[in-house]
């Protein structure tokens, strides 16, 4: 989703979090009664966090079933801001991935929200299995990183499943939403402004629909519709001729990148590798600089070029479990998903042949530039086909608006991990949907984006 795919690391910057007050103290515009932490519910372990000021770090017991069937519990790292007379209240932000930690980025959020800041108070959370809990699988974690269409050994996914157990089913997104509603609870909150980016808008819409008397405003950064990602990409692969145009429009070149991309795919069979090379090297230049070139020789006949960008985002998608845990990653896209072959309470054995017969109803109009191997061959899907069978959560309805609140759509014009195709989908489900789309920018326009021009749409929504 990402998803989140690229250069994680870059999306990181430094890790650092911050010192200050008091978790339990309700923002100002909380409401009092019910919706206050009941004793013992609260976040416990309260200390400065270090190197920043103003913030406090606390741990948030969850259980790791919310439905009480499974006993146990989850400790979740939480970073308050110490500015409790927030007048807006709290501002819950929300990362991607999924395996994407919160508090290690606390710092490099506060740099980019930083004219809200006084108006809200800051909210960020590990959700399960992140950060300093990540879910481990080191085979997986080596061979996908960062990425979420790098395709993985099916042992490395079923040495992943049986290294996590059968808790894996407990860290899709529904329990994540149980999670942050007894965070808001701890936090003494009637209602949350949510900012999501990537797979953070979804949660964020998954919380919006779970909860709706419970949010104030919604910030969708790069968005994950609320009918969850699409395995087979559907909407980033006919995307990629639409952002290599205007990426070459815009640097000048003078091939058509798409056509050359299609006459490269034909010739190589190597679909999942060269989208994986251009969502990771949008995060490094969303002009895409050098790609047209690259296709444009690779498709004469001398792929070298473009294989040196496909070997350098696979180098660049190198990260650790605790920058972006791959067994999270798994665990919640397999428990969220829906596929070929369906859910993943489906048999295994019977999932391929399902697989099978979507590739070959596939159109060349779904997938062009790319192709129908290409479709079926990514590796998240390819991670859910031998992801073992497991009762599936219960998810609100796809039909289902979003509660009627201000939602504001954020996303760049050179997007291919969350096309824009995917924001348009979620804002017909919003009620009072602002959509703000940047020209040039890429994935994560609140953090990455060269322009302000999002970043100014966030603040002034967010100060109406």
């Amino acid at each position: 989703m990402t998803s989140t795919r690229g250069r994680i690391a870059a999306l990181l910057g430094a890790v650092a979090v911050v010192a200050g007050t008091t978790l339990a103290t309700p923002a100002v515009g909380a409401t009092a009664g019910e919706d206050r932490p009941a004793p013992g519910s609260g976040l416990t372990g309260q200390a400065p966090c270090p190197e920043l000021p103003d913030f406090t770090c606390g741990t948030l017991t969850v259980p790791l079933d919310h439905s009480g069937a499974t006993p146990g519990t989850l400790n979740l790292a939480v970073a308050v801001a110490g500015n409790t007379k927030a007048p807006k209240g709290d501002l819950l932000f929300l990362t991607g991935g999924p395996g994407q930690p919160g508090v290690p980025l606390v710092k490099r959020i506060v740099s980019k929200l930083g004219p809200v800041l006084k108006d809200y108070r800051l909210v960020m959370f590990d959700q399960r299995g992140t950060g300093d809990n990540a879910l481990q699988c080191p085979a997986l974690q080596e061979q996908m990183g960062a990425s979420d269409l790098t395709p993985p050994t099916p042992q490395a996914v079923t040495d992943c499943a049986a290294a996590i157990g059968p808790n894996r089913r407990y860290y899709g997104t529904a329990e994540t939403v149980g999670d942050i509603d007894l965070l808001r609870r701890a936090l003494g909150d009637h209602r949350l402004t949510l900012d999501g980016v990537s797979y953070g808008t979804f949660v964020a819409e998954r919380y919006a629909l779970a909860h709706p008397g419970h949010v104030a405003r919604l910030v969708l950064d790069s968005v994950v519709p609320q009918q969850s990602y699409d395995p087979m990409d559907l909407a980033a692969l006919p995307a990629a001729a639409r952002v290599l145009r205007a990426a070459c429009q815009a640097t000048g070149c003078t091939t058509d990148p798409a056509v050359d991309l299609a006459e490269t795919v034909r010739r190589y069979h190597n679909g999942p590798a060269v989208l994986d090379a251009l969502t990771s090297y949008e995060f490094v230049d969303p002009n895409y600089g050098g790609i047209p070139e690259a296709l444009h020789e690779a498709a004469a006949g001398h792929p070298e070029k473009l294989q040196g960008y496909i070997d350098g985002g696979h180098e660049g998608d190198a990260v650790p479990a605790w920058l972006l845990s791959q067994g999270l990653h798994a665990s919640a896209l397999c428990a969220d998903g829906r596929y070929p072959w369906g859910t993943s309470d489906t048999p295994v054995e019977s999932r391929p042949a399902a697989l099978e017969r979507t590739r070959q109803q596939l159109t060349a109009e779904q997938t062009w530039p790319f192709d129908a191997d290409t479709a079926t061959g990514l590796g998240s899907l390819l991670t859910c086909l031998n992801w073992p069978q497991e009762p599936v959560p219960p998810a609100p309805s796809e039909h289902r608006k979003l509660p009627n609140v201000p939602v504001l759509l954020l996303g760049g014009d050179r997007d291919l991990s969350t096309p824009l195709e995917w924001l348009h989908q979620e804002a017909a489900m919003a009620r009072q949907a602002q959509v703000v789309i940047v020209p040039g920018a890429a994935h994560s326009v609140q953090t990455r984006a060269a322009s302000d021009v999002g970043r100014q749409a966030v603040y002034d929504f967010l100060l109406k």
